[in-house]
């Protein structure tokens, strides 16, 4: 049996668009992994098993406010982890 968070494809999917707003923000691969870490454990997951569960999932996506808990929660996390990034701060 296999199980799949579609919240996961869903932060990773918006994760650069709403980075980009955010031009102090670091991107390296430890900061994103950060962020999209912070930002799935600020949200309701949404697990799939099925075809059917996926076409399910995918239709609530199309809602404006779930769309809109995404991005807050990734820029909540983007400011987080700007403040308290887990390396060295670049001079």
């Amino acid at each position: 049996m296999e199980l799949k968070n579609y919240m996961e494809d869903l932060v990773l999917e918006k994760l650069d668009d709403v980075m980009a707003q955010y031009p102090f923000c670091c991107t390296c691969d430890q900061c994103k992994r950060d962020i999209a870490t912070l930002a799935l454990n600020h949200l309701q997951p949404r697990y799939i098993s099925s075809h059917k569960g996926d076409v399910y999932t995918r239709l609530n996506e199309m809602s404006v406010q779930y769309e809109v808990e995404v991005i807050q929660a990734i820029a909540k996390a983007i400011e987080i982890v700007h403040k308290n990034p887990r390396h060295e701060k670049a001079d």
